[in-house]
């Protein structure tokens, strides 16, 4: 790792300002760092000097409570402008920098060893730093062990850096992503409001004008109908995929997995041709409870819709291993070829199939699940045979 002596203050103020080195007092990952200096090396101070505005800050220290001094008179500067990987002296040496610092201590120091703090760019942040009250040599092993330190401090900064710009990416992606979700929000509600007078105005239309209109023209206002509540249906998933969002950030709980699944068939009680089966008693410990209950509705209320059966059947299993919860919904639907198993969860995608009812599907539900079980952890896959029916496993990471 190349060393830029020559490397002016100002870019050196840069890099420290990209490094928040002078919001870095009381942490403990450095102090520790500091402390294995000075135990290593048996010597009574060691110091992280971090070099700003012609200062040297005492960033994480051991043995002075010393908070800056002046670069002029500063040990690190002698380390850095050395242009070595490690800088020694001894008072005997070089009396005239120690007489230097020594206003800046409480103790006469006798012995100085530094190591640069250097990044990839070869630019010195400070310098790693140890003192004692006797002129000394150190060991081969206590000389590695503060170069191994030295390295590992530039590491940490590295990373802290690197976490810092994440976090800020992180916050900026948060920020667009709420504000999409508004405009989601904002612009679903202004389509559903007409589209409900349209669905209602039309309805009413056909309802008092059905002696009146012949069968192709009902027929015209048959197909409007449907494709309004496609429409509905569409924008209201829409709605829900960006709302999923919201779900993942619920605490998570104990969970009674019966009573969540009794809750979902109590939903279809009215209906003599639906059966559903599902565990008598499970447990599921810290879930996050909303986000497992809006995929188990998802994928039963799936399997209902394109089922033309005259009997309905549909059943959940469930099974725990030492990292999962491991869940299935195997109904006895229409099903669909095994070639559309990867595709079926893409957000927009559909098989060209209508429900039951004759309404097309908008390619969004599956997309949720797919999203809310990723975000827990997991992974959905699904097996299915034209005619016979399908099974969507899903699992959840235990924590």
């Amino acid at each position: 790792m190349e060393y830029n002596p020559k490397l002016t203050q100002n870019s050196r103020n840069s890099v420290i300002q990209d490094y928040q080195l002078l919001s870095l007092s009381n942490d403990k990952d450095y102090d520790d760092l500091i402390f294995l200096a000075s135990s290593i090396c048996d010597v009574p101070v060691a110091y992280l000097g971090i070099i700003a505005n012609e200062k040297v800050l005492f960033k994480s220290k051991t043995g002075i409570s010393l908070e800056e001094m002046e670069l002029e008179n500063s040990f690190s500067k002698a380390a850095l402008e050395s242009g070595k990987e490690y800088f020694s002296v001894k008072f005997s040496e070089n009396p005239g920098l120690f007489q230097k610092a020594k206003p800046y201590f409480k103790n006469e120091y006798k012995f100085y060893y530094g190591v640069p703090v250097i990044n990839a760019k070869g630019m010195s942040i400070g310098a790693l730093n140890i003192l004692d009250v006797r002129e000394r040599e150190l060991e081969d092993f206590q000389k590695k062990a503060l170069k191994i330190l030295a390295n590992q401090i530039m590491k940490l900064l590295e990373f802290r850096n690197q976490n810092n710009k994440f976090l800020q990416i992180q916050n900026k992606l948060k920020q667009k992503y709420q504000e999409l979700e508004k405009f989601a929000s904002l612009v679903s509600h202004d389509i559903k409001s007409p589209l409900a007078n349209i669905i209602s105005l039309t309805e009413l239309l056909r309802e008092e004008n059905k002696d009146k209109f012949n069968e192709e023209t009902l027929q015209y206002l048959n197909y409007l109908v449907e494709s309004s509540y496609s429409l509905r249906n569409y924008v209201d998933g829409i709605l829900n995929f960006y709302r999923s969002e919201n779900i993942l950030e619920k605490a998570a709980e104990n969970v009674d997995l019966h009573q969540i699944l009794k809750g979902i068939a109590h939903l279809y009680d009215f209906s003599n041709d639906i059966e559903i089966k599902y565990p008598k008693t499970a447990s599921l410990k810290n879930i996050n409870k909303a986000a497992l209950t809006q995929i188990l509705l998802n994928l039963i209320g799936n399997a209902l819709k394109y089922n033309n059966k005259e009997l309905r059947k549909i059943e959940i299993t469930f099974k725990e291993t030492q990292d999962f919860y491991h869940f299935e919904v195997i109904d006895n639907g229409d099903g669909f070829s095994t070639e559309n198993s990867d595709k079926i969860f893409e957000l927009f995608h559909t098989l060209d199939t209508n429900d039951r009812d004759g309404n097309p599907g908008s390619g969004i539900g599956l997309a949720t699940v797919k999203k809310l079980v990723n975000s827990l952890g997991g992974e959905i896959n699904v097996s299915s045979t034209p005619g016979v029916g399908s099974n969507f496993s899903f699992s959840i990471r235990r924590h």
